[in-house]
């Protein structure tokens, strides 16, 4: 257990060794999927570069994951956005999303995509802010299928686009 405190949070890429971490705070963060250790392993070392961790004092409180799209170099795909219950509701996404977009060596994204379920208000809210704060146009659509791609097991997941978008960041 830790006391949440804004100013000592720090931002970092991921590494191999916060895989085991990230997996037990995505569990703690309904309704997010949970993926398997490997994956979370894969994203803290293949994806680092468009992924992050909030580090609090040793304890790990935040991470989002992302990549960019194979075939779209300028889109960053954010795959999942974790935040501990204790760090929630005081901006601490939208901190960590800005400080991938911020990062020199993404300066090629103009546009961001994410899914997310209808009833998700918390992501919608979030990526709607970002899309204000980049100045930038976003939509939705539909992507994901419940009954055609979930069997009836999950939600549709609706695709959101923000951008295009040319913004210098502050974090």
């Amino acid at each position: 257990m830790y006391e949440y405190d804004a100013d000592n949070v720090k931002l970092r890429l991921p590494r191999s060794s916060d895989g085991f971490a990230v997996f037990e705070l995505i569990g703690l963060c309904p309704p997010l999927d949970v993926n398997s250790t490997y994956c979370n392993l894969l994203q803290c070392t293949h994806f680092s570069r468009t992924s992050v961790v909030a580090e609090l004092r040793g304890n790990i409180v935040g991470f989002i994951s992302g990549y960019v799209v194979p075939d779209r170099p300028d889109c960053l795909f954010v795959w999942q956005v974790a935040v501990d219950k204790q760090a929630r509701g005081v901006g601490l996404a939208l901190r960590m999303l800005k400080s991938i977009l911020a990062r020199t060596r993404n300066s090629q994204i103009q546009t961001l995509e994410t899914t997310i379920t209808a009833t998700n208000r918390a992501s919608w809210a979030l990526f709607e802010r970002l899309a204000q704060e980049l100045k930038a146009p976003f939509s939705k659509s539909d992507f994901f299928d419940s009954e055609k791609h979930f069997a009836g097991n999950h939600e549709s997941e609706l695709l959101m686009q923000i951008g295009p978008f040319n913004a210098h960041l502050e974090v």
